[in-house]
């Protein structure tokens, strides 16, 4: 702003003292050896000078009368409605980021205006719906606390009078407890025209710099007094969440800012802590299932050990949000690849990243409720894992992490245990259900009763008698019209046979005649010459399926049976090689056969054909747990693959002899891959 000096002399005498809403003045000062100016003469004009030598005063900030500003407000509605929309567009620029005169307003003026717009909320109805949406569009946020405080006020009269606005209001909220960051360019061209907007950087001139803690804060301190105002509000809440949630290809710290607001707001709003959690683990199960198919994508010998190679995780983002981590700013750039593999791996170890904190943030938000005093808090939390698992986890084929926290929290105690065996073992037989959620489910149940170092013995023999059980009635059911092993007919028969393999060859202590529910391994090893003595009907249910016409070891996995027979030859349980010799030569049908109880036999044009997709696949939802943050929370949890006492040390030297003798040689020749490595 320009400023006027006062001229000096006559003129500047009769000059009137300026108002304090103008520009000021100056004033000549007169030091002792100052000469006086000559009079001036009649009918001319003294002239005007000026004095270099003073101290000047700005005024930097448009400001005007708290009564001026209502009465412009008052007017400003009042002339709207006859046609003269410029006082109300004036309005709009106020709040919008073009500013009367192109000048900021002063943190004063825009109190004031607020006040105003306060008095006159009445008429803040549907036809002036844009200067409302200025009014939600403005840095509230990055302003003083008793211009938020005045602001939420002004919310808060706006939806209770006008019921027009609440969906504007609470989304205009929610988007402010996003990451303020820009969508990358894969969510722009999926979602071009249903962007948030963007949050307050906190940032306004003349002011001090407001952190994006103290945003967030704010925030919700505005949304939690507007769900006490108006309860109906969480309806409308419920399918903000969803929209402002980041999408799939937004960087890590977008979804761990987001997702721990989310949590915060269950702490004032429990009524929506359900579809909260829901809402996280949908959004993470599809993270889940992309990093798996993305890596069997890849080349094995790229993808197998990627995870592995994830270095250790770096502080939660939220003790330091003020700045992008580099992740993210490598994430923005738009740098091209030369490798292309070498890009897409880059691009799952992000999403590995981003899946191991949320999982992280996860398990300590579950862990507060469990270890509570609680018995109803606990209850709670578990059923909410619980439904989780049926609706999202099930029937998603290829999750891999996500089922860790029911995995976990299953175990705080024995009644949580039989909780989740039984609505596996009801799903797997329930005839209801779809054949691939019942898969799904008996693929759930023996990894679980597999894998849980917690699951004791009895729930693990109950479990091996209801599969016997149902496997029984299924081979009543196939055999009379069996014609060979058919994946598509006899399926179901096939999938609960190998669920009892796998439960067999980790869990097989539990399965002797009196097992001791807390043996060491060391002293699990039978004496030379002494046979094992199982629980009646194992050995029995073993020899019946594993023999069946069905022949459900041409089916099973290939990893999985060749274990099988490993240990139950080891154990004199069940001998299964010569019938795993017979089987290289027969085919599995397709619904078909050359004759009852004869198989197909292989012959030298489809001996080329490869069969391994007419194996089931191994697939155990709870293998092994390899994410660097979040696997923490299962020590103690996890049953690693121990091996048989005295049968893998003998192999061990053997292997470590043949190594020796054959160094040379690995070079040239090569070195076969161990198929049992895969589940075990």
């Amino acid at each position: 702003m320009s400023t006027i000096r006062r001229p000096v002399g006559p003129v500047a005498a009769a000059t009137p003292k300026p108002l304090i809403r103008r520009p000021a003045l100056v004033r000549k000062r007169k030091d002792d050896d100052d000469e006086e100016a000559p009079p001036s003469s009649p009918g001319k004009k003294a002239r005007v000078t000026f004095d270099s030598d003073v101290e000047v005063r700005v005024v930097s900030a448009w400001e005007k009368a708290p009564l001026l500003i209502q009465e412009e407000v008052r007017r400003a509605f009042t002339k709207r409605a006859v046609g003269d929309d410029s006082g109300y567009d004036k309005l709009k620029d106020i709040y919008g980021e073009k500013k009367p005169n192109e000048e900021d307003l002063g943190p004063s003026t825009m109190k004031n205006y607020t006040i105003a717009l306060l008095a006159n909320v009445s008429a803040l109805n549907k036809s002036n719906s844009d200067l409302v949406h200025a009014v939600l569009g403005s840095n509230w946020l990055g302003r003083t606390e008793d211009y938020v405080a005045l602001y939420v006020r002004l919310l808060a009269n706006l939806v209770s009078a006008q019921g027009v606005f609440l969906a504007d209001v609470v989304r205009m909220l929610v988007n402010n407890l996003t990451a303020g960051k820009t969508h990358s360019l894969g969510t722009l061209k999926a979602f071009p025209n249903s962007l948030p907007v963007p949050p307050s950087n906190g940032g306004i001139e003349d002011l001090p710099r407001v952190t994006r803690l103290t945003i967030y804060d704010r925030a919700h301190r505005a949304l939690q007094y507007l769900l006490q105002l108006i309860p109906s509000a969480s309806r409308i809440l419920s399918s903000t969440m969803t929209n402002a949630f980041p999408h799939q290809t937004d960087s890590r710290r977008s979804h761990v800012i987001y997702v721990q607001n989310l949590l915060r707001l269950v702490e004032y709003s429990p009524e929506l802590r359900g579809e909260v959690l829901a809402l996280i683990t949908e959004r993470l199960v599809k993270v889940d299932v992309q990093v798996q198919v993305d890596l069997e994508d890849l080349a094995e010998d790229v993808g197998e050990d990627l995870v592995d190679q994830i270095p250790p995780a770096r502080p939660d983002l939220m003790d330091d949000i003020e700045e992008p981590d580099l992740s993210d700013r490598e994430e923005d750039s738009d740098e091209d690849e030369d490798d292309e593999e070498a890009q897409r791996a880059k691009e799952i170890t992000k999403n590995v990243e981003k899946m191991d904190a949320i999982l992280d943030i996860l398990f300590s938000h579950y862990e507060q409720s469990f270890t509570g005093p609680s018995i109803e808090e606990q209850d709670g939390s578990f059923n909410i894992l619980l439904s989780q698992f049926i609706t999202t986890i099930l029937p998603t084929h290829r999750s891999r992490h996500t089922q860790f926290l029911l995995f976990h929290f299953a175990q705080q105690s024995s009644d949580y245990v039989d909780t989740f065996v039984g609505t596996c073992v009801q799903i797997t037989f329930d005839k209801g259900q779809p054949a691939i959620v019942r898969q799904a489910s008996a693929a759930y149940l023996a990894s679980f009763v597999a894998r849980g170092m917690h699951v004791p013995s009895n729930i693990v023999r109950d479990v091996f008698d209801y599969i016997s059980g149902e496997l029984a009635r299924l081979r009543r059911e196939y055999e009379p019209d069996c014609r060979g092993p058919d994946m598509r007919r006899y399926s179901s028969f096939y999938v609960l046979v190998q669920a009892l393999l796998y439960i067999f060859c980790f869990r097989w202590r539990d399965l002797e005649s009196a097992p001791d529910d807390d043996f060491e391994e060391d002293d699990l090893a039978t004496p030379s010459g002494q046979e094992h003595q199982w629980k009646s009907g194992v050995k029995e249910a073993l020899s019946q399926n594993v023999f069946s016409k069905l022949n459900p070891l041409k089916v099973c996995s290939t990893a999985i049976v060749t274990e099988f027979a490993r240990i139950a030859n080891h154990l004199s349980i069940v001998y299964v090689y010569h019938l795993l010799e017979t089987n290289r030569r027969v085919r599995v049908l397709q619904s078909a056969g050359t004759g009852y109880g004869q198989p197909n036999r292989e012959t030298a044009l489809s001996a080329r054909r490869d069969e391994s997709y007419q194996h089931l696949d191994a697939y155990f939802p709870f293998d092994p747990y390899h994410l660097p943050k979040s696997k923490r929370w299962l020590e103690g949890d996890y049953r690693e693959w121990s091996g048989i006492p005295g049968l893998d040390d003998e192999q061990a030297s053997e292997s470590d002899s043949d190594d020796e003798e054959g160094a040379e040689c690995e070079v040239e020749e090569g070195t076969e891959t161990d198929e049992t490595g895969g589940s075990f």
